[in-house]
C-alpha cells in the first residue's frame, strides 16, 4: 500500500511540475504593438513581383492597372500594414530611373542574383507605391547603397516625397503623379556585410553617416542595415562607429532564416518531412529569441534611451526549392510548419514590443515563406496566410505581459518549450495566441486571467497532418476554424490546446 501510495504522490507531483501556465499582467499594460510588425517583404526575385504582383495590363488574368485582382483582394484583406520593396539582395542593383516614365523607353536589368533572368523594369517606383496605396499598406523602400550613390539616393527620396518645386518634382509630374507619396521608411542599404557590398562594418558605418545626412524628412524613419542572425560584432562596430550620432537612425535591421539543417547546400525538403525535421525547424526558428536579447543589449549600450528600434526586416524558413522550378527562384511549400513558425515568430516579437517596431515575413508571393501562391490564373492561400491573418488582432493593440510557465516538447534527446504565447488587448477585447508545438500532444493550459469576462471566443489554425498543405485546385487543408473554449471560472480558465495548433482567444 505505501508502495502504491509513493507511486501515486509521485505521479500527482510530476503532473503539477509539468503544468501549464499563462498569467496576463495588466497593471504593466502600457506598450502599444507596433503594426508593422506584421510587415512583408516584396523582392524582385522568381515570381514574387512579375506574374506574383503585376501581370500588366494586357493580360487575361483579371487585374486593376496591371495589378492582380485575386491578390489585391487578399493582401487587402490580410490587412497588410507595411511592404519592403526592391530588396534584399536586388536593392543594391537597382537604379531607380531605370523604372520611371514611358514602360516601352525603360531599359532592362539582369537580375544577377536571383536566376540572371532579364527584367523590362515595367514595375518600378510609380507601380509598387501605387500598389501600396491600392492594398493600403505603408511602403517601405530599400535605397542602394551598393551599387548607387548619394546623389541617387537623394534624387530618389526628392522624387518620392517632395512637393517644392524642383527638377525631381518636375520629372514626377511629368510621370502623371502630381501629388507627392507619404513614404516614412527608408532602409539605407542591404546586407552591406554580404550582397550589399561585402563591407567592413566600420566602413558601411561610415557610408549610412554619409547618405542618412541627405535623406531628409520629418517624419523619416531611417534603417540602418543590422546584422545577420547572431553577428553580434556587427552591431557592436556599426554602434561604435555612429559614435554620438545614434540619432542619424531610427533603426536598425536584423535578418534570420529559418532552415531545419542549418545547412546552405541541403536545407531540407518543404514537402516530406517527419518529426525531426519538424523539430529542428521549430527549434531553430526559436533561436531567434536569443539573438533578440543578444543585439539589443548592445544597442542599449550605445542608445541607452532606447531611441534605435530593431527591425526584423527579413525573417522565415527557407528550404531547398520544390523541383522541377527555376534555380534562383526560391519557390518553395508553405505547410502547417510554416504557420506554426509564423505563430512563434510573431508571439516572440509583440512580446518585444517596447524594441522591435517592424518585421518583414520573406517573401509576400510566390518566394520563400509566401502568404500567397500563384499559377497562371490561379491563386491560393497559404498556411501562413491564415497565422498572419489570425494574429492580425494584435495590430496597434496594447501589450499584455504575460508569465508562461510551459512544459517542454522533447525528441531525440533535446527540448524546447511546448508553448509559445502573447496577449494583447484593443477596442475592449482581451487577445491571446498560443501555439503548441508538439505534433502529436495536446497541452491543458491554466489561463490565470487577473480578472473576469463574460464572453471567451476561440479560433484555430491547424490540420489533420504536420505536412498538409493548400494546393491549386485543391481543397484548403489549412485554414482558421472556430475553436470552443468553455467558459472561465472566475478568474481562471482551463483550456486544452491541440497538438500541432495556433489558437486565438478573445475574451470580453
Amino acid at each position: 500500500m505505501k508502495r502504491i501510495l509513493l507511486v501515486l504522490c509521485l505521479t500527482i507531483s510530476l503532473s503539477l511540475s509539468a503544468q501549464n501556465k499563462l498569467t496576463l499582467n495588466f497593471d504593466d499594460a502600457n506598450i502599444k504593438i507596433e503594426k508593422e510588425i506584421y510587415g512583408h517583404f516584396s523582392e524582385h526575385l522568381g515570381t514574387c513581383i512579375y506574374e506574383g504582383i503585376y501581370v500588366g495590363e494586357d493580360s487575361d488574368i483579371p487585374n486593376i492597372n496591371g495589378y492582380r485582382t485575386d491578390v489585391v483582394e487578399a493582401l487587402k484583406e490580410l490587412k497588410v500594414p507595411v511592404l519592403r520593396w526592391p530588396g534584399g539582395c536586388f536593392a543594391d542593383t537597382y537604379h531607380w530611373k531605370d523604372g520611371i516614365g514611358p514602360k516601352e523607353d525603360r531599359p532592362s536589368i539582369v537580375n544577377v542574383f536571383w536566376g540572371g533572368v532579364t527584367e523590362d523594369n515595367s514595375f518600378g517606383t510609380h507601380e509598387f507605391l501605387n500598389f501600396c496605396e491600392l492594398i493600403g499598406t505603408e511602403p517601405y523602400l530599400s535605397i542602394n547603397v551598393g551599387s548607387g550613390t548619394v546623389q541617387e539616393a537623394r534624387d530618389w527620396v526628392e522624387y518620392v516625397t517632395s512637393s517644392n518645386e524642383s527638377p525631381m518634382t518636375a520629372l514626377r509630374k511629368k510621370n502623371g503623379r502630381e501629388e507627392p507619396w507619404d513614404v516614412k521608411f527608408w532602409g539605407i542599404g542591404n546586407e552591406n556585410w554580404g550582397c550589399g557590398g561585402d563591407m567592413a562594418p566600420d566602413y558601411y558605418a561610415n557610408i549610412f553617416r554619409n547618405f542618412s545626412s541627405y535623406i531628409r524628412g520629418d517624419n523619416f524613419q531611417k534603417v540602418i542595415c543590422g546584422p545577420s542572425e547572431g553577428d553580434t560584432n556587427w552591431t557592436e562596430k556599426i554602434l561604435e562607429t555612429l559614435d554620438n550620432k545614434t540619432y542619424l537612425a531610427q533603426g536598425i535591421s536584423l535578418h534570420y532564416y529559418t532552415l531545419p539543417t542549418k545547412d546552405w547546400s541541403s536545407k531540407g525538403s518543404s514537402t516530406d518531412f517527419g518529426e525531426e525535421m519538424w523539430f529542428k525547424t521549430i527549434k531553430n526558428t526559436m533561436v531567434i529569441e536569443d539573438y533578440i536579447q543578444q543585439h539589443l543589449a548592445i544597442m542599449d549600450k550605445y542608445d541607452p534611451d532606447k531611441k534605435i528600434k530593431l527591425m526584423v526586416d527579413e525573417w522565415g524558413t527557407w528550404y531547398d526549392k520544390l523541383p522541377d522550378t527555376k534555380e534562383g527562384f526560391l519557390q518553395q511549400q508553405n505547410t502547417l510548419r510554416d504557420a506554426l513558425v509564423a505563430g512563434i515568430n510573431l508571439n516572440i516579437f509583440n512580446n518585444h514590443a517596447d524594441r522591435i517596431s517592424m518585421a518583414n515575413v520573406a517573401q509576400i508571393v510566390n518566394v520563400l515563406q509566401s502568404v500567397i501562391r500563384t499559377n497562371g490564373a490561379q491563386m491560393v492561400k497559404t498556411p501562413t496566410y491564415y497565422a498572419f491573418q489570425l494574429y492580425n488582432v494584435h495590430q496597434d493593440a496594447l501589450l499584455i505581459p504575460t508569465t508562461l510557465e510551459t512544459e517542454k516538447y522533447e525528441f531525440d534527446g533535446e527540448s524546447i518549450p511546448g508553448l509559445t504565447a502573447s496577449a494583447s488587448e484593443k477596442d475592449g477585447v482581451v487577445n491571446i495566441t498560443i501555439t503548441n508545438a508538439n505534433p502529436e500532444k495536446a497541452m491543458p493550459v491554466n489561463f490565470d486571467l487577473g480578472k473576469s469576462f463574460k464572453n471567451i471566443s476561440g479560433k484555430i489554425v491547424s490540420a489533420k497532418n504536420i505536412t498538409d498543405y493548400n494546393d491549386f485546385g485543391e481543397k484548403e487543408q489549412v485554414m482558421i476554424q472556430d475553436f470552443e473554449v468553455a467558459k472561465a471560472k472566475g478568474n481562471n480558465l482551463n483550456v486544452e490546446i491541440p497538438a500541432h495548433s495556433i489558437v486565438l482567444m478573445q475574451l470580453q
